[in-house]
């Protein structure tokens, strides 16, 4: 992995430009914020490549919320963040001065419980389905599908949300607390390790393929604009080596489970390896894809316009 050397060349010449003196100067590093989950399980190679490098000039900060993610872009504290699309679509409506620059994780969502009667979405009338946040993209993208496939969620069906986090979700699923339940990876992985009688009824992401005949830019890698202006050979390394980690995951996912739990990911490399591909690993730069990421938010859009800040990003979205 060429990026800490690289990083640390810049950072050296960023030092003596800025000190023309000669006097010592530190570079305060690049941080990434990322999600546990899918988002780190992807640069899991990039993380380790880190770990113990002298002057890396950047580091990894991972959270377990995408809202601990989106304080640290307030604040200015990420210069690379990791979020789901739609709250990266609030955030630059809201005047934060980020850039989409890919997409790497591509719907990791399942619905799962016990009912294995349960093999049409016409089952589901009358049922009741838990899902984690009102209006957050699980709750959306489930409300959407519901509509498509001609079930109305305000009246056949129920939709429960007292299990406010995906964490509490996936726990009320495994101890039977909740028969039905839309959960995410590794999550998903999680349950079916502890509970044997849980099981996937629904695939989320190919349901959506079937509707809208691509899959689900569910996680956003956002990058500060100031960064871009300023440092683009930096970018481009993280961005190139982000892709080099994924490309490693997804072909070695033995080695990359046990490095998973090496940076606490997650606790067992059974379950890593297990939630490796079901959970959408796959970086595709946004100025590839402007069309697709468009016509997805666009569904938010017009179902609740709160879901991506009001209105539209513009064209200043894209990297």
């Amino acid at each position: 992995m060429r990026l800490p050397a690289i990083i640390c060349v810049c950072f050296l010449l960023l030092g003596s430009c800025g000190n023309p003196s000669g006097g010592k100067k530190t570079a305060a590093p690049f941080t990434i914020a990322t999600l546990k989950g899918p988002s780190s399980m992807g640069m899991i190679r990039l993380i380790d490549s880190l770990e113990g490098a002298a002057d890396a000039g950047i580091k990894v900060t991972i959270v377990n919320e995408p809202l601990q993610v989106r304080k640290m872009m307030l604040d200015g504290t990420a210069d690379f963040a990791l979020l789901p699309t739609t709250m990266a679509a609030i955030v630059y409506n809201k005047g934060l001065d980020y850039k989409l620059a890919a997409i790497p994780v591509w719907g990791t969502l399942y619905l799962f419980g016990r009912d294995t009667a349960i093999t049409s979405w016409e089952d589901l009338r009358h049922k009741t389905v838990h899902v984690m946040a009102r209006g957050m993209s699980p709750d959306l993208l489930f409300r959407y599908m519901l509509q498509k496939k001609g079930i109305d969620p305000g009246k056949d069906i129920t939709l429960d949300y007292r299990f406010p986090t995906h964490i509490d979700l996936a726990n009320a699923v495994a101890s039977d607390q909740a028969s039905l339940g839309v959960i995410s990876e590794p999550l998903v992985s999680q349950v079916m390790h502890r509970n044997d009688k849980v099981k996937m009824l629904f695939d989320l992401n190919q349901e959506w393929m079937s509707i809208q005949g691509t899959p689900i830019p569910q996680t956003a890698l956002m990058v500060k604009a100031s960064v871009i202006r300023n440092n683009p050979a930096v970018v481009e390394e993280v961005l190139e080596a982000y892709e080099r980690s994924v490309e490693w995951v997804n072909s070695h996912p033995d080695s990359a489970a046990v490095v998973i739990v090496k940076h606490r990911i997650l606790d067992d490399p059974r379950i890593a390896y297990q939630a490796i591909p079901r959970s959408g690993i796959k970086l595709v730069r946004a100025a590839a894809i402007r069309s697709q990421i468009t016509e997805y938010l666009r569904i938010f859009y017009e179902m609740d316009p709160q879901t991506t800040g009001g209105k539209m990003p513009d064209e200043g979205f894209y990297y």
